[in-house]
């Protein structure tokens, strides 16, 4: 027995080496393997803990099954995606090429956009187009809320479907941990077909809790797709909860929608390991609706080799001549997101980021400001949005290129979430989402007229920013 505790001692301190170098043979970017050597020196149970939970890399794991799958979906898409007189502007293909080796994303013509900004515009509209629904009715929402309003789409659903419409249903598990489960059973025992994705039961899937699937598709009779920011929740509509929620959101008819149905397929597959290539899912696009609003659809998650929708942000910041505006209700960029926004503000390019005036969370409002600090001295002008919460996640870029989606500019966006962007390439659609943000900037206040706070902040306050930095990989 006296020797126990030695061999005890001697299996924690192995394990603690072996977590230490499976994260290093991970070659993760070296702010976030130096994170985690961090937590696992100085929290080693804790870490390991947190490690088997959150930071175990899928990135390889599922790579070549998810390209397969992805081409499959493109081929199946392809048959029914007849596009005649597709015209793409020589400036602008560079970024769709881009975006189409790296997400196998098309690009779609003859576009009509409808730009929603609260809930009491949102809601309604999907009601409505429920409501008109004849063969079915896909939605991928990473919180299906089991609230008042979740039980008024709920109610609309189950109608739907015993009326013969077929309704399909992904709700990511831990984002909708707060919905109790009978919810959706509730709708499961109506005939709706709805699916978890990647349920987290200890003690399996727990090295798959960090990667979640954050994206908000919906497709209705393939005719029409919403995709954006907002969940299905009741924190969206003014005058429910503490803080209300300003958020974006698009309804799309035409080409487009073909994309978003195909982006929702793939994740189909993924929870419920069939795949639906049938042409009723690819209806003929409305002959009607004839313009030159070009748009992608670009997704991105663990399982791809790169982040496409990072990449695609670094390119139109460093290309941008004259200006790119941002919203992001959190801001713990990437590296790469960092030095682009540096480089094109000190170009002179007028850059500029809304976030927050006060977030959601204390940890990331502390662990974002030596962030923000560092692009207000690189001429970068920061906005603090006043009016609610805004977790509008947009960018628009010189009058000729703007996305909308569920990307926000952080790590785990960009690495660890399952995340969908709209693209468009109009210089109207343009012009449209930069008045969302101009109309949100004057509801917003200037950060430089508190720089000269921030600069004399008391030395502690400095110590925890810089300290809570070197875990924003983590966050």
């Amino acid at each position: 027995m006296i020797y126990v505790h030695w061999i005890v001692l001697v299996v924690y301190i192995t394990v603690i080496i072996a977590t230490m170098i499976a994260v290093l043979m991970d070659n993760r970017q070296p702010a976030k393997t130096m994170a985690w050597l961090l937590v696992l020196f100085f929290l080693p149970v804790i870490g390991i803990v947190l490690y088997i939970f959150f930071g175990q890399n899928i990135r390889k794991q599922r790579l070549m099954s998810q390209r397969s799958l992805d081409e499959l979906s493109k081929r199946s898409m392809l048959e029914f995606a007849e596009q005649e007189n597709l015209h793409i502007p020589e400036s602008q293909r560079p970024l769709m090429r881009l975006f189409a080796k790296q997400n196998l994303a098309l690009p779609f013509k003859d576009n009509l956009v409808e730009i929603y900004t609260s809930g009491y515009e949102f809601f309604p509209a999907l009601l409505q187009e429920i409501g008109k629904a004849q063969k079915h009715i896909h939605i991928d929402s990473f919180i299906f809320c089991d609230d008042a309003l979740g039980y008024l789409i709920s109610d609309a659903l189950i109608d739907k479907s015993q009326k013969g419409v077929e309704v399909r249903i992904i709700y990511d598990d831990v984002g909708s941990w707060s919905s109790h489960n009978q919810f959706f059973e509730r709708m499961r025992d109506a005939g709706i077909d709805v699916h978890a994705f990647m349920p987290v039961k200890f003690p399996a899937f727990t090295s798959k809790a960090n990667y979640r699937n954050h994206r908000k598709l919906i497709v209705i009779d393939g005719r029409v797709g919403f995709i954006g920011g907002m969940n299905i929740a009741l924190r969206y509509v003014k005058g429910f909860g503490k803080q209300s929620w300003r958020d974006t959101h698009l309804r799309i008819e035409g080409g487009g929608v073909y994309a978003i149905q195909r982006d929702f397929l793939v994740d189909w597959y993924f929870v419920d390991r069939t795949l639906l290539t049938d042409r009723k899912y690819y209806p003929p696009i409305n002959a009607s609706i004839c313009n030159d609003c070009l748009m992608q659809v670009v997704s991105s998650s663990p399982t791809d080799a790169w982040s496409a929708i990072m990449q695609g942000y670094v390119r139109i910041i460093l290309q941008a001549r004259h200006y790119v505006y941002m919203e992001s209700p959190y801001f713990l960029p990437t590296e790469p997101i960092l030095f682009a926004m540096r480089t094109a503000a000190l170009a002179g390019v007028d850059i500029r980021l809304m976030i927050p005036f006060k977030g959601d969370s204390r940890l990331v409002d502390w662990a974002s400001r030596s962030y923000v600090e560092e692009t207000v001295e690189a001429g970068v002008k920061v906005y603090l949005y006043k009016a609610g919460f805004n977790h509008s996640k947009l960018l628009v870029s010189d009058d000729y290129i703007s996305t909308v989606g569920s990307t926000n500019v952080d790590f785990r966006s960009f690495e660890d979430d399952f995340e969908a962007n709209a693209f468009f390439y109009d210089k109207e659609m343009s012009l449209r989402i930069k008045k969302v943000y101009i109309d949100d900037e004057r509801q917003s206040v200037f950060l430089e007229d508190y720089y000269h706070k921030i600069l004399h902040k008391p030395f502690i306050h400095r110590l925890w920013e810089s300290l809570l930095r070197l875990f924003s990989p983590l966050m």
